[in-house]
């Protein structure tokens, strides 16, 4: 059943079927993850199938609550509860990343200066007397791989995301004024700082595997390396789809200056990552 919108009421939208359709895509996934990780080649089809069902998902359910909120079926309660959705959701991308980060301190700060204190006591024939010197593999043989500078293609990412979260800015403000012209292009601006972005992290990654030989395998330093940057990458990939899609709503004459939050939730969003980038740049690539 559903309600007219207004002060005093909820809106509650009719029975749906995009939730079961959602655990549907997460079953095939999950099955085709767990086939691939084992090598067996159904795995692939399950994942592709799971990914496909996803999308369909994605853009039913999403286009569904489009078409309610411009039908003027939300009310100032709902608009709340979608700030507070959101809100707890950016909480929860705060504590992965945390976990992420935490993970580095400690191999830095605590299990390293161990490990190279035990292998000193016990004498160079353990670990080959590692030194437990920042960045290292770890105890053990492993080949020799360099580092990527911070002030190469890292500090031009840094700036194109710092960039980035003003022109998203630029167009908020320009939605709030009614000015459609200049929210579109700011949106495109946002969204082309946000794709070089990925295509350059794209070419570091290729650097770094190519000539620096850093992979996922260089022991400690590549695993916290590319688990920290692949997964912002990641966010910042999912990020430029969102202002992609805020973007051809706003073409369809999507928002008002007093309804947008579709708009501002993308928007916090997009500034979340462009604060755990800094992140990244302080204690990844220049400590």
């Amino acid at each position: 059943m559903s309600h007219e919108s207004g002060h005093g009421h909820y809106f509650v939208p009719a029975p749906s079927m995009y939730p079961i359709i959602g655990s549907t895509a997460i079953l095939f996934m999950g099955s085709g993850a767990a086939l691939t990780m084992n090598k067996m080649e159904l795995g692939y089809g399950l994942l592709a199938i799971g990914f496909a069902i996803l999308i369909y998902m994605l853009f039913g359910w999403f286009g569904t609550v489009a078409r309610e909120s411009e039908a003027g079926k939300y009310g100032d309660q709902v608009d709340l509860s979608f700030r507070w959705g959101m809100s707890w959701f950016i909480f929860t991308e705060v504590m992965f990343f945390c976990a992420f980060f935490g993970a580095l301190f400690y191999m830095r700060n605590l299990s390293i200066p161990w490990l190279a204190e035990e292998s000193t006591v016990l004498g160079n024939s353990y670990w080959n007397a590692f030194s437990g010197i920042w960045p290292t593999a770890g105890p053990g043989v492993h080949p020799e791989f360099t580092i990527i500078g911070a002030w190469g293609l890292p500090a031009f990412n840094t700036f194109l995301l710092l960039t980035s979260g003003v022109t998203v800015t630029f167009a908020h403000w320009a939605l709030k004024k009614n000015d459609r012209a200049g929210l579109k292009k700011w949106l495109l601006a946002t969204i082309f700082l946000g794709a070089l972005f990925i295509a350059c992290q794209a070419y570091e990654y290729a650097h770094a595997y190519n000539d620096l030989n850093l992979k996922l395998t260089s022991g400690a330093y590549g695993s916290t390396f590319f688990m920290l940057t692949g997964f912002h990458g990641f966010h910042v990939t999912i990020g430029t789809i969102m202002l992609t899609v805020i973007y051809f709503r706003s073409a369809a004459g999507h928002f008002t200056p007093e309804h947008h939050f579709g708009f501002e939730g993308v928007a916090w969003y997009w500034h979340f990552v462009d604060v755990v980038w800094l992140g990244l740049f302080i204690f990844v690539y220049l400590m």
